[in-house]
């Protein structure tokens, strides 16, 4: 199996976590609608340098690459790219992609980040933790975006009716962590009965509207991809810390 030092598991684990916080909890939803304003641009790098700093124990050095890192990589989203493009799907994998390989990069040169930092000590122990919070946010947050943008050209045609404000995010968010926690604890083929469970309460009511029950599919089946996909790579990266070099 292949297996990575440590000392770049922890680092990593570390910038990761520090990333989707300032990119999907401390990010609002009025911050990404006003990027283009330059001070809210640079509060949000701020946030990704504090916190990242943060997540090292003060290495503050190692987190002003990847502040300066991720400053260019959302410059070229935001002013570089036409707003068609910058508001698709497709840029915003690329967008976290980017970040991603960013950060491995970073851990692979700075390895001995954070056993510089105040964390040091705890930096082994909190590793899965680490690594199973970090997992938890892009899947059910992270996970929420790139459905929305999926689907959004589908939502102008229908009309889901008289149902709970936001309660179809609500639902996503929740059937994405319930997908994390059964391949977590070894028990993915409970996918199939969340499958049947959605199937039976969602898809049923919406029967009658073909335009709705095809939203509602497409939807679903994105967001289960979407789960599995981070579920497994988060398990996968679990085990590749975990075992022996």
């Amino acid at each position: 199996m292949l297996s990575i030092s440590p000392a770049i598991a922890q680092t990593f684990a570390a910038l990761l976590l520090a990333h989707v916080l300032a990119d999907f909890t401390f990010q609002t939803n009025w911050m990404v609608t006003h990027k283009r304003k330059p001070r809210v641009f640079i509060l949000h790098i701020a946030v990704v340098f504090a916190l990242t700093t943060l997540a090292l124990g003060g290495v503050w050095q190692v987190a002003l690459a990847v502040a300066l890192a991720h400053l260019v990589i959302d410059a070229v989203k935001t002013w570089a790219l036409p707003q068609p493009l910058r508001n698709g799907l497709t840029a915003y994998l690329c967008d976290q992609g980017a970040h991603v390989v960013t950060l491995a990069i970073t851990a692979a040169w700075w390895p001995g980040a954070m056993a510089h930092g105040a964390w040091a000590d705890w930096a082994a122990l909190a590793l899965p933790a680490v690594i199973v919070a970090a997992g938890v946010i892009m899947t059910v947050q992270a996970g929420g975006h790139a459905v929305d943008m999926l689907t959004a050209k589908f939502r102008d045609q229908i009309n889901e009716g008289s149902g709970l404000p936001d309660a179809g995010r609500l639902i996503g968010q929740l059937e994405r962590l319930m997908i994390f926690l059964l391949v977590l604890v070894g028990q993915p083929a409970g996918v199939g009965f969340l499958i049947a469970a959605k199937s039976v309460l969602r898809l049923d009511a919406a029967k009658d509207d073909r335009k709705i029950s095809e939203y509602v599919i497409i939807g679903t089946l994105a967001s289960f991809a979407w789960a599995l996909a981070t579920s497994f790579a988060t398990l996968s990266l679990l085990e590749i810390t975990q075992s022996k070099p």
